[in-house]
């Protein structure tokens, strides 16, 4: 079983960027399809990017344009490049990685908290 951590996290200002990143180890990174979800204090949980093991890629409408999301398999790492950040993109930020073999996720990190200031 793959096991997940994130890192990257913190306070930004309005309008900056954070590179968060999500290292994975245990069985074969490469299989797996991964995701970048969030959840803000008092909001349900959203998906905000995934890349498959394809490379296919889907980002959140909101994000489209500012968030990038990678990955480098010979690391086992996954990326979200957030850019431009706002206010609203304030959440705990979870990696998850999922099997398309049996249409589930498999595991998710712990999460990293960022913070965007005014």
């Amino acid at each position: 079983q793959v096991q997940l951590v994130e890192s990257g996290g913190g306070l930004v200002e309005f309008g900056g960027s954070l590179r968060l990143s999500c290292a994975a180890s245990g069985s074969a990174f490469s299989i797996y399809d991964m995701h970048w979800y969030r959840q803000g204090l008092g909001k349900q949980r959203e998906l905000v990017a995934s890349i498959t093991s394809a490379g296919g890629i889907y980002i959140t409408d909101s994000a489209k344009g500012r968030f990038i999301v990678s990955r480098d398999n010979a690391l086992n790492t996954v990326y979200l490049q957030m850019n431009d950040l706002k206010p609203e993109d304030t959440a705990v930020y979870s990696c998850a990685a999922s099997d398309d073999r049996i249409d589930a996720i498999v595991s998710w990190g712990r999460g990293t908290q960022v913070t965007v200031s005014t």
